[in-house]
């Protein structure tokens, strides 16, 4: 009972059961990395235990582990060592999403939809008890909280958790890399719909949305002004394109200061230089123009 209080019972089970945490946002991949942890299981067994707690309708729910959870199968165990913890719900998605969130491989909208769950699991436990009380320190924000050791500051944390807004198939765009994640935030804001409609859009004329014509496709949203007709404006709308600069002819003062009287400025020289040029060019010969025009 005193283990089990502390969170120090350590146990042996069958994986028969262990249950995956609900709503776990977390992908297991059968990947290369997969393969090299079950080639290590099946040689020196689970080195590190699963942390779980008990199911009310019986096993465990698995809080950190699900990898390890996935390899001891594929490596052929039939039981292996957690300990045993004794939280609530809050308590759980908290300890889940922070023994996970510092994986090296973390898609966007793995981290947006965790973000998202511990983001509610704080605020939760700030409805039910002070934790943040003035006496003992400055009050912190959920997100500030959501934050705290992790990579990503507390405006970042919000904006992963934006994504979440994202239609599912805008949600695979930001994995798979094909849309990014600045635009993707902007877009967010969008309705359902209108997500939609850029979708097809996107899909059928096979490009992504810049950052600046994400903001507009927002601003128009707001002003409940984007239509199909005012999406297509936006998106066909290209970057103005820059003039090629005439060629320049770069000589140096010093080599031509002494054609010219003592005082002459830049502009004086310019001058008399092709006010020269302009005079002689009407004494060549027309077989000489293309020489000059060149």
């Amino acid at each position: 009972d005193r283990q089990r209080e502390s969170g120090d019972l350590v146990t042996e089970v069958p994986l028969s059961e262990l249950h995956p945490f609900v709503g776990h946002p977390f992908e297991v991949r059968d990947d290369e990395d997969m393969q090299k942890l079950v080639d290590s299981i099946r040689e020196n067994g689970v080195l590190t235990n699963l942390t779980v707690r008990r199911r009310t309708e019986g096993g465990y729910e698995i809080i950190s582990g699900h990898r390890r959870f996935h390899a001891a199968q594929r490596a052929g165990l039939d039981r292996v060592k957690v300990q045993v913890r004794d939280i609530d719900d809050d308590q759980a998605i908290i300890d889940m999403v922070d023994s996970n969130i510092q994986r090296e491989h973390i898609s966007p909208m793995e981290k947006a939809r965790a973000y998202a769950m511990r983001l509610e699991a704080v605020k939760h436990q700030g409805r039910r008890t002070d934790l943040t009380s003035d006496q003992v320190g400055p009050k912190l924000t959920a997100a500030e909280k959501v934050a705290a050791g992790v990579s990503d500051t507390q405006t970042q944390v919000k904006r992963y958790i934006r994504l979440n807004n994202l239609v599912p198939d805008l949600q695979k765009k930001v994995d798979d890399g094909s849309l990014k994640f600045n635009p993707a935030v902007e877009l967010s804001y969008l309705s359902p719909t209108e997500q939609n409609d850029f979708l097809d859009y996107i899909e059928s004329q096979s490009c992504s949305p810049s950052l600046s014509q994400a903001q507009k496709l927002k601003a128009a949203s707001k002003d409940g002004a984007l239509d199909y007709g005012k999406l297509l404006e936006i998106m066909n709308t290209k970057k103005p394109s820059v003039p090629p600069r005439d060629p320049t002819l770069t000589i140096s003062v010093s080599k031509i200061a002494r054609y010219f009287p003592a005082g002459y400025t830049q502009e004086q020289m310019v001058g008399i230089i092709m006010q020269l040029l302009e005079r002689n060019s009407r004494h060549l010969m027309p077989e000489k123009q293309p020489i000059l025009e060149r």
